[in-house]
């Protein structure tokens, strides 16, 4: 399933906290996005097609709630871009990232630690 940049905007208010109906969702980021009513009710209907987001009648509203997990999305997400970019191989993202990025101390250790921990899996 394919979310949009705006889906995931949508999805990250729900992941927060729901069920929220359309109008608290436009509220909490409808000015930062510069969105109107419409276009949030636009995203959500999408987000349902994709059975990303569930709907419940309340009243004369609804309330929506999130199908997909945060974490499935950014399996899928981070899945999709090793293989559109790094033929699906993550030493050579790493080596990206540590190229267009400057590497912390932190970063290495915690590289260091994740890299032996999966060595000692695989013993």
């Amino acid at each position: 399933m394919a979310i949009s940049e705006a889906e995931a905007v949508i999805m990250e208010v729900l992941w927060g906290r729901s069920p929220r109906s359309a109008e608290e969702i436009l509220a909490e980021v409808g000015e930062q996005q510069n969105w109107q009513e419409g276009t949030v009710k636009s995203l959500l209907n999408r987000l349902l097609t994709k059975k990303a987001v569930k709907a419940e009648r309340d009243g004369r509203r609804y309330l929506y709630s999130p199908k997909l997990t945060r974490e499935q999305y950014i399996s899928q997400e981070s899945k999709g871009l090793l293989d559109r970019l790094f033929e699906g191989r993550v030493a050579p993202l790493v080596a990206h990232f540590s190229e267009q990025r400057k590497l912390s101390k932190r970063d290495i250790a915690e590289l260091r630690t994740l890299l032996r921990k999966l060595d000692d899996d695989q013993s």
